[in-house]
């Protein structure tokens, strides 16, 4: 294929141009080359990013060795841990188009011929993954890779150990001390949280869609196996290159629905329904709650990784990684063999090339720990358009509940009442305004929900429901995404204190009990708050996002 490159480097009028790129060092036999951009988002903030740089070289040694010059270029990212449960988290989401476009304006502006993405953690990954299908030139991503699992006390521990030990020290199950301890010991090394939250859930979906090689998604970060993927990664997309093999090639529906079913065999973090939903839209390809509905239906829960287990990432790599639970879905006939990989191989030849090395961390099909998938869409009048659960994080006990209705405007205001002793064995949580629009930026809320993990009698009856978002580390009945979000005038904008709400995550339902007749005099009396952010990245963001459950894309 001829090069994109060429638009820029060659020919008499472009003597200026490459009067440039030897300002930045490149000799003629470079600027020849192929130009394949290296998009890192390395920075000193992120845990996962932190070797990032490392990554960077090892790639570009990939790109050198297989006759290309790699440029590298970088973007943002924001932790979502360290965001959380303060005004920045509205940041989070909202960053993932920043990190599309940021991508998008540097590749074109470049006229780069083909590119390796180099992410880790929550946005960053889908932010990537969108701008490949948007750009729809030769793509590999490797990531980062995820963060060994920390010891404490005899136990393997992670993040969210630390998230749920806040609710027992302020239940009086934990001191102060012990909590400390714990603090030094969750996080050990860089990388990726190492539970199945968020960011480890995008990068195993990256193999699944197709654009990750074998080993992208469970290679721990700290292991020399990770920059030897790396130069992989580099050398392949220079195959890509020649055999003009581009992004959307590798992105199809048959791809996406891989990468669905793999999210509902492993229970992903419900972000993923956002985040999937979004790279099909920018692919072409949209996708919507009711097929997340019909993948789920069909593919069995086989396996269980932190927070939904105390299995993490190592343990998952240790058996075989993405393809072990790929051996068994297609054993069920569950996967599409046929479609192309940037691996160069089929996902048939992938799986064919896979083995499960241990039947207890990815158990066979006929051995599911649930006939259904880890995420579940819930439908009723109080979210006529769906609302998401990480059904596999749930107890049995609680997959059916009835309770009277706690509203708060915010979770803010939320966190000061489950910390204050105002929320009793029962309630159902109620947070609103916290969607695309209202929030701005959807707010993912770990606090509260690990408060309530923490508090026995709270975590043994209670559910939380939101127009906004949870965490991967969420476990128990945390249900949101419920469309249409309050801002946007949906039902849970009139739900009232002491309403009673049902939820029945076997039959799918999630009922306010309250008539339609009434429902809709409340409409009536009903006023949209003002914004809350009037300025900005975030205002801008609050008037063109979509709803949840279209993905939440600014278009």
């Amino acid at each position: 294929m001829e090069l994109r490159s060429t638009l820029m480097k060659s020919g008499v009028a472009k003597a200026p141009h490459r009067s440039l790129l030897k300002a930045d060092g490149l000799t003629d036999e470079e600027i020849a080359r192929p130009l394949v951009a290296v998009v890192n988002s390395v920075n000193d903030v992120i845990p996962g990013h932190l070797m990032l740089d490392k990554v960077a070289e090892a790639v570009k040694a990939g790109v050198y060795m297989a006759g290309g010059t790699p440029l590298e270029f970088s973007t943002i990212g924001v932790c979502d841990g360290i965001a959380m449960n303060h005004a920045g988290m509205r940041y989070s989401l909202a960053s993932r188009e920043v990190i599309a476009d940021s991508v998008e304006l540097a590749i074109e502006a470049h006229a780069f011929d083909a590119m390796v993405m180099i992410p880790n953690c929550d946005k960053i990954i889908p932010g990537m993954l969108m701008a490949a299908a948007r750009l729809d030139i030769p793509t590999v991503v490797v990531s980062g890779g995820p963060m060994l699992s920390g010891t404490h006390r005899g136990k393997h521990v992670d993040l969210d150990t630390v998230f749920t030990a806040v609710g027992k020290v302020k239940a009086g199950e934990m001191s102060e001390d012990e909590l400390l301890e714990l603090e030094n010991a969750a996080c050990p090394t860089c990388g990726s949280c190492a539970g199945l939250f968020t960011a480890n859930s995008m990068n195993c979906l990256t193999e699944a869609i197709g654009l990750g090689l074998p080993g992208n998604g469970t290679i721990p970060a700290v292991y020399s196996e990770r920059l030897r993927l790396a130069k992989r990664a580099g050398m392949q997309v220079m195959e890509l290159l020649e055999r003009g093999i581009t992004a959307r090639q590798i992105v199809t529906p048959e791809a996406i629905r891989n990468a669905m079913t793999l999210d509902m065999a492993f229970g992903g973090s419900s972000n993923t329904v956002l985040h999937l939903t979004a790279i099909a839209h920018e692919a072409g390809y949209p996708i919507t709650l009711d097929d997340w509905s019909e993948i789920s239906a069909r593919t069995p829960n086989i396996c269980r990784i932190s927070p939904a287990s105390d299995y993490h990432l190592e343990d998952l790599y240790a058996a075989g990684g993405i393809g072990a639970i790929l051996v068994e879905l297609d054993k069920a006939g569950l996967v599409n063999r046929d479609v192309m990989t940037v691996s160069g191989m089929t996902m048939g030849e992938i799986v064919d090339s896979s083995r499960n090395y241990d039947t207890e961390v990815v158990r066979p099909v006929d051995n599911a720990y649930y006939p259904q998938g880890g995420l579940r869409v819930l439908k009723g009048n109080l979210a006529p358009k769906g609302c998401v659960v990480k059904q596999s994080a749930v107890p049995a006990h609680l997959r059916k509940l009835t309770g009277p209705a706690r509203v708060f405007d915010s979770e803010e205001a939320a966190v000061t009442a489950i910390f204050g002793g105002e929320i009793r064995p029962g309630d159902i949580v109620v947070i609103r305004y916290e969607g695309p629009k209202g929030g701005p930026g959807m707010r993912e809320m770990l606090t509260p929900t690990s408060a309530i993990s923490g508090m026995p009698e709270l975590a043994a009856s209670c559910a939380l429901i939101t127009d906004g978002r949870f965490s991967g580390a969420t476990k128990g009945p945390a249900i949101g995404h419920v469309s249409p979000e309050a801002a946007a005038g949906g039902p849970i904008a009139f739900v009232e204190e002491g309403d009673e709400i049902a939820i029945d995550i076997d039959a799918g339902t999630i009922m306010l009990a309250v008539t339609d007749e009434r429902l809709a005099s409340r409409r009536r009396e009903w006023t949209a708050p003002e914004p809350r952010i009037t300025t900005g990245y975030l205002a801008r963001y609050a008037r063109f996002v979509s709803s949840a459950d279209e993905g939440a894309v600014v278009s």
